[in-house]
């Protein structure tokens, strides 16, 4: 997959599309696993910071990773 979309050079579609890609959903969570990752937030929760352009998809990947 390529880099997550720079903010300054994105729109708010785009950064939320490339989460949605990213991060699918497949709706069964015993297999999945994301939303445990994500401490019980979908994707784009998760990365409402990146998605708003708040903060970078950087910043908010490393919340996750403590």
């Amino acid at each position: 997959m390529n880099r997550a979309p720079e903010i300054s050079e994105s729109t708010v579609d785009e950064r939320r599309e490339y989460i949605n890609k990213r991060y699918p959903c497949i709706a069964d969570c015993e297999s999945c696993g994301l939303c445990k990752v994500f401490h019980g937030k979908n994707a784009e929760m998760a990365y409402d910071d990146y998605i708003m352009g708040v903060r970078s998809f950087a910043d908010v990947t490393g919340d996750f990773r403590r």
